[in-house]
């Protein structure tokens, strides 16, 4: 029987995070993963090999579409859809197998296999017959299970016709017809992958818009991009079920006037959120306080039994990788005695479609329903030089800040690479910054950082290559 320190349960970016920083920290760790690679869901089969298949699917659809306004002439563009997916998976390994060095560098033991609760400090590690291969006691025992795609009861997944993302994730070519039941961040991104690819792609979405919690102007601008990109949305339309035959499914729906539709394609990915997976590890067994669906934590992350810690999905708040990252580093250093915390306002959020878009902190709609006084910056691309230079000129970024301090409440970006435009405004918010911080701050030229700088000085109504 091994003894450590901290057993993390779950090697998904919050866990294998966690497990870092607790072994930085000096503490004895081991963490418990059922998959044979670590990584989790994010590494595995959702972050690194989405965008390894929008980056192959960019690229396609650039040269196709694209080039001839470059001055590049190709004669004909082809894809070899088993050879991107080969690529994907090389991108795959590459990372999981990343993974494994950091955990063998920082003196961590990795115990493959399903980690089963027996009390607060002791977890088994069973086979998949469900044989107990090693018992594992620990002072401290960090839940990071992650999540899973949620499942309608009246759409099931088949795992071939009716998928998850999972699934989408490796079709072996390119569907003629791929329907989308949801028009969240997961949907949007799948759908712009094959769409590229050549698929007619059919958005289906029970709410009057897209990109639901993000700021309406984002939604807004998104929804006209996509669409010009070949998507075609089915809003306010209300999905009742599905039927497969052969290679096809007909998926049946209720439009916003009651009338009844019917939709045929040969692939259906079921994209309506995710839920906090928790089965097959006896978590329920330590009658931990429940926060709905989730594990309820206090600041610390410590859960309502002592010794026990979760983070990532499984707790409140956004199912992001990077906020189970975070969250991960916190509590590893509360658990060692220090005094991790997560600012969840500075906390971005990111669809990596093309354009991109990007949020962080208040929308425009919260803080008018808040009645809270406020400016606002917005910039278009379409003024900015090197967006013009790389024919991406949709989209803009806007600023919102305080009226009366000018400190910067939320920020959100539609354009080119906002993944990594957001990153400056962040860190701006992390410090309490106003939009004057930025405004003053030097920007190289010619850049896309500097639709963020006009967008600031446009809060005080002195852009400089735009109309205020």
């Amino acid at each position: 029987m091994a003894s450590y320190d901290l057993i993390v349960l779950g090697a998904g970016p919050g866990g294998y995070v966690a497990a870092i920083r607790a072994a930085q920290l000096g503490l004895k760790t081991a963490i418990v993963e059922k998959r044979a690679t670590l990584g989790g869901t994010c590494l595995n089969i959702g972050c690194i090999p989405s965008k390894a298949l929008l980056d192959s699917s960019e690229l396609f659809a650039r040269a196709k579409h694209e080039a001839a306004t470059h001055g590049i002439g190709i004669k004909s563009v082809t894809i070899d859809v088993p050879k991107m997916l080969a690529r994907k998976d090389k991108v795959i390994k590459k990372n999981t197998g990343g993974i494994n060095m950091l955990m063998k560098t920082n003196g961590i033991t990795v115990h493959t296999g399903v980690g089963w609760i027996e009390n607060p400090t002791t977890v088994a590690v069973r086979d998949e017959s469900g044989k107990t291969k090693d018992t594992l006691t620990g002072k401290h025992l960090l839940l990071a299970t992650g999540s899973e795609p949620i499942e309608l009861p009246f759409l099931p997944f088949d795992g071939d016709r009716v998928v998850s993302s999972t699934e989408a994730l490796s079709f072996p070519e390119v569907p003629k017809h791929l329907m989308i039941v949801g028009a969240g961040v997961i949907g949007l991104e799948l759908g712009s992958v094959w769409a590229r690819l050549g698929a007619k792609v059919t958005v289906v979405e029970i709410l009057p818009n897209i990109l639901a919690g993000w700021d309406s102007g984002v939604a807004k601008v998104m929804k006209r991009e996509l669409a010009k990109q070949g998507i075609e949305f089915l809003l306010e339309t209300k999905v009742t079920g599905a039927e497969v035959k052969g290679s096809k499914v007909t998926l049946s729906a209720t439009g916003k006037d009651g009338s009844e539709l019917s939709l045929e394609g040969d692939r259906l990915l079921v994209a309506v959120g995710r839920r906090p997976y928790t089965a097959g590890a006896n978590i329920e067994s330590l009658n931990l306080k429940m926060d709905g669906s989730k594990i309820a934590v206090d600041q610390r992350f410590a859960t309502s039994v002592a010794g026990v810690w979760a983070i990532g999905d499984i707790v409140p708040g956004p199912m992001l990788a990077h906020k189970a990252e975070d969250e991960g580093i916190a509590a590893a250093e509360n658990i060692a005695g220090g005094h991790g915390h997560v600012n969840y306002h500075t906390l971005p959020n990111v669809v990596y479609t093309w354009p991109e878009a990007a949020s962080v902190g208040f929308t425009e709609d919260q803080l008018k329903s808040e009645e809270r006084a406020y400016r606002k910056g917005s910039f278009p691309f379409g003024a900015n030089g090197r967006a013009i230079a790389m024919e991406a000129t949709f989209g803009n970024v806007t600023i919102l800040a305080d009226k009366t301090s000018d400190k910067v409440l939320g920020a959100h970006i539609v354009g080119p690479w906002a993944s990594d435009l957001i990153a400056e405004i962040v860190a701006v918010m992390e410090f309490g910054g106003s939009s004057e911080d930025i405004a003053r701050t030097v920007h190289s030229h010619p850049t896309l950082t500097e639709a963020v700088k006009e967008a600031a000085l446009g809060v005080d109504g002195r852009m400089i290559h735009a109309k205020n």
